[in-house]
């Protein structure tokens, strides 16, 4: 695989702040993001680049629900769910820029060379490194890797979409 040089095709920042913020702890990061437990599976961030780069980590807790049944005698985090991590941490860098993030999603489009390379347990801390290939206004192309102990676990291209989100549905209300 080899690295681009370039520069990712960024547009402009709907608003240039001074200071940028350079972390995020979890109510931040649910403010952004829609995810909630147990689907939410970044739990803080400790790096942001803006429309360049974030870094965030995950604690991988025996509590989760996909350790009842992925595997009961040897619990292991889903390679989905790290795939998926990945695409939140990516999600929350770009999310940032959008003004009206509130009437946004960010959805998978693509995966691409994911690669898992290391079994993640209870008990282990995730970092999380998302780099920005290339973004468009509603499409982002993202270079994920996930390290514990500064062992790579997973790696993958995810591709996203920013689409509109549905409407709330209101309940009706009994006369």
């Amino acid at each position: 695989m080899t690295e681009s040089t370039e520069k990712p095709d960024v547009p402009p920042a709907a608003t240039e702040t001074p200071e940028a913020k350079q972390t995020m702890d979890i109510l931040e990061i649910m403010s952004i993001l829609p995810h909630r437990y147990p689907f939410l599976l970044i739990d803080r961030v400790v790096e942001i680049e803006r429309r360049q780069r974030i870094v965030a980590i995950k604690n991988v807790s025996f509590n989760e629900p996909q350790f009842q049944g992925h595997f009961p005698d040897y619990p292991i985090m889903p390679g989905v769910l790290m795939v998926e991590a990945i695409a939140q941490a990516g999600g929350a860098l770009l999310l940032t820029e959008i003004p009206d993030r509130g009437n946004k999603l960010m959805v998978f489009t693509g995966i691409d060379s994911a690669k898992f390379r290391k079994p993640v347990v209870p008990g282990d801390q995730v970092r999380i490194e998302v780099k920005v290939l290339n973004w468009r206004s509603a499409a982002v192309r993202m270079q994920g890797t996930a390290t514990v102990d500064g062992k790579v676990v997973c790696e993958a291209i995810v591709m996203c979409a920013l689409v509109p989100r549905p409407a709330k549905k209101t309940e009706a209300k009994p006369e």
